[in-house]
């Protein structure tokens, strides 16, 4: 129970349902500064879990958390990628250590707030989309070890947040109107430039058009991604149009940041990509895949062809080119509303290369 509305309807659907629930609030980060809310999240789950009459164990994984998500987390930006760290939060942490630490707590079943769904099948839990799109989670869950979902229960799958924001209200629940948490747990509403300054030095360079032009400067590959807009501080130049200017590639040996300008500029969009090491929630029958592709998370389905490479990577190509396909973020393929598996992007082809 994290403080919030979705794990506090989980609760109440599973009491409802006639299981003996206790609730479990993990702390991932222990920083206490003024934009750090785990003091008041703990609050917020106890006073959810007095209202429901269940019993709230409180543990740290803080320790783990370092070690198996931030450091990743800082090692791909060090090396001027754009991680997803939830979905290692969720492979690690959630459905790793506490996951365990709630089987030694004696649980035998294992509950969460996400928006994503179970099917009990031949082949074992297939992971599917939650029945609201607009809030499925599934992208975050493509790497959960499949053996673990075999106790997990996804009790918001078959609901939209309106109904579960209804559900928290009629019972009574002091969360039921609390703001849904944005962006990274570690970071929450705090300037991601400045937390992330803490930690990676500024190493300033260029920015230069893909003519190789000098048109201003950045400080420092780690804090752009691909198909940025703002924070460029591009101002109007003589014999340049009026478009807005975006990320289009970082230049690592240069140091250099490649600026284009116009949303759709061919630099922007990519027809191929390749991952590193995937991981399968279904292992796929042969080299060629044909399916839909999520390369960010709530981009609509794109179709692909995806081939498993003998490293077990794999290359994809859309059916349509990918604007700002970004190394670091994650390429999860479906087939329908299964979800298959994913890997890390490790690069996008851009048009010019693809040629």
């Amino acid at each position: 129970m994290s403080g919030g509305v979705d794990s506090a309807v989980a609760a109440l659907l599973l009491k409802r349902a006639g299981f003996d629930v206790h609730g479990l609030y993990m702390s991932n980060w222990d920083e206490d500064d003024d934009y750090c809310t785990t003091a008041q999240d703990f609050q917020d789950a106890r006073a959810t879990a007095a209202e429901l009459g269940i019993p709230l164990h409180r543990v740290s994984f803080a320790e783990a958390y370092r070690h198996r998500v931030f450091d990743y987390f800082l090692t791909e930006y060090r090396a001027g990628r754009t991680p997803n760290p939830d979905v290692l939060c969720n492979r690690e942490i959630k459905f790793g250590v506490c996951l365990e630490y709630a089987e030694r707590l004696g649980a035998r079943r294992f509950a969460t707030g996400h928006y994503a769904r179970l099917e009990r099948r031949a082949d074992g839990p297939a992971l599917l989309k939650a029945r609201d799109l607009n809030k499925d989670q599934s992208y975050f869950l493509h790497a959960v070890a499949p053996e673990h979902f075999e106790r997990v229960l996804f009790p918001l799958g078959d609901l939209g947040k309106t109904e579960v924001r209804a559900l928290a209200r009629e019972a009574g629940l002091p969360v039921f109107d609390k703001p849904d948490s944005t962006g990274i747990c570690f970071i929450g509403e705090r300037p991601f430039r400045e937390f992330l300054a803490r930690y990676i030095p500024t190493t300033p360079g260029d920015i230069v058009t893909e003519q190789g032009e000098i048109v201003g400067r950045h400080r420092g590959l780690a804090f752009y991604t691909l198909g940025q807009r703002g924070g460029l501080e591009i101002g109007g130049r003589a014999g340049k149009s009026e478009d807005a200017w975006y990320v289009a590639d970082k230049l690592l040996a240069q140091n250099q940041l490649v600026a284009v300008q116009g949303h759709d500029h061919p630099l922007l969009a990519s027809r191929a990509l390749l991952t590193g090491p995937c991981h399968w929630l279904v292992e796929p029958e042969g080299a060629e895949i044909r399916a839909q592709i999520k390369v960010r998370y709530r981009q609509p389905d794109q179709q692909c062809h995806a081939t498993v490479r003998c490293d077990g990577s794999m290359t994809v190509q859309f059916t349509e080119p990918q604007r700002a396909v970004t190394p670091g973020q994650f390429a999860v393929l479906y087939d329908g509303d299964r979800c298959l598996g994913g890997g890390v992007i490790e690069r996008a082809r851009l048009p010019k290369v693809d040629a």
